[in-house]
């Protein structure tokens, strides 16, 4: 299991000791408002990042979408939400989906000893 401790040492990693960060459980109702609300997408969403200071932001997760997702694409829910999250802080940290994400996804998940 995702441990709060493995997601804080991972969260020092990207975002830095002094770094902020809250993680909220939302219904797809919920995430499908604020998908529309500030991406402009009319449908749930597995995680949405929003920086909202400096040194602070959060992460927005949808557990339906997430485990729906994560039997989709053949994966245990541990470890699709742990991809997930890193994923999440890296759009806090300012990175954007490309090569550079991409690879650093992959350190992250390792470190985790995730692999989705």
């Amino acid at each position: 299991m995702l441990s709060a401790s493995k997601i804080e040492s991972i969260k020092k990693d990207i975002l830095g000791k002094d770094y902020s960060l809250s993680v909220a459980f939302v219904s797809e109702e919920k995430s499908r408002k604020i998908n529309k609300k500030y991406r402009n997408k009319d449908r749930a969403t597995n995680v949405l990042s929003f920086s909202l200071r400096k040194n602070e932001g959060e992460l927005i997760l949808c557990r339906t979408v997430i485990k729906k997702e994560a039997k989709k694409i053949n994966e245990t829910l541990d470890r699709w939400l742990g991809f997930l999250i890193i994923h999440g802080m890296l759009h806090l940290k300012g990175l954007e989906h490309g090569a550079k994400m991409e690879k650093l996804e992959k350190v992250y998940c390792e470190k985790l000893k995730i692999n989705p």
